[in-house]
């Protein structure tokens, strides 16, 4: 068979490749138009103009390179929200920046700002009282965590429900009120299910000497982690040294 032939070929089965990623994406028809009477160079404009941008590729490619920028410099994106709100301190600014502080490990300067922010004009914000109560947890100021997660309930019950529950279940341990602590870590366990609702439950049974639950949760994660990759294994490292911490201030084995 002619190459050029082939080529000429080829080129028309890209095209027609990218012209049915027009239809069903919903590109404007012209570039039906362009595939068509100029396949080889509408194709390769095609593919870096429309295809890429919203292909896994570039969106493995943009998560590759924000987790090489937060290795080489983990506190980027506090300096830059911080500078945005010291140029601009307006509660949007001030609220990017509480959640930066948060992701980044400084609970008490995000719990200031976060509360800061429920001073202004979002002071009804779900979502604001949220991440306050998220930094409050890590902050061990359990109490005032309470506050903020049972208003959050009560105006609206399906906000945030699993991540919710099982903040309020960790605030009401850290409180001393262990019967609430268990049944909202057993409601958290059976409404979701999740491998964090499993581990927090976990750890409170490990401080609370409850080895029947201890035991059975233990088993229950076993059956999760062994079906992990590496990268979920990676995602949730903090929550497994927080485990391997709570063995190790029960003074049993793994």
């Amino acid at each position: 068979m002619d190459i050029t032939v082939l080529g000429l070929g080829l080129h028309i089965f890209i095209a027609l490749l990218f012209a049915i990623h027009v239809v069903r994406s919903g590109q404007p028809m012209y570039w039906l138009i362009l595939l068509f009477l100029f396949p080889l160079l509408a194709s390769i404009v095609y593919f870096f103009a429309i295809y890429l941008p919203s292909s896994r590729l570039e969106y493995g490619a943009k998560r590759a390179m924000t987790s090489a920028v937060k290795m080489l410099d983990p506190q980027r994106s506090i300096r830059e929200a911080k500078a945005a709100f010291d140029e601009l301190p307006t509660a949007q600014n001030q609220l990017r920046l509480a959640e930066a502080q948060l992701e980044l490990g400084f609970p008490e300067e995000a719990a200031k700002n976060y509360e800061a922010c429920l001073k202004g004009p979002f002071a009804s914000s779900l979502e604001i009282k949220f991440g306050a109560a998220r930094a409050l947890v890590e902050c061990q100021r359990y109490q005032e965590a309470i506050t903020h997660l049972e208003a959050i309930q009560s105006i609206d019950p399906l906000f945030r429900s699993a991540a919710v529950l099982l903040l309020l279940a960790r605030s009401y341990a850290g409180v001393g009120r262990n019967s609430e602590a268990r049944s909202a870590f057993e409601a958290a366990v059976t409404r979701f299910g999740t491998f964090e609702a499993r581990a927090e439950y976990l750890i409170w049974a490990l401080a609370a000497k409850d080895t029947t639950t201890a035991e059975k949760l233990q088993s229950e994660l076993d059956q999760i982690t062994m079906r992990w990759t590496s990268q979920t294994g990676k995602l949730n490292a903090h929550v497994m040294d927080r485990i391997k911490a709570a063995y190790k201030m029960s003074g049993r084995q793994t």
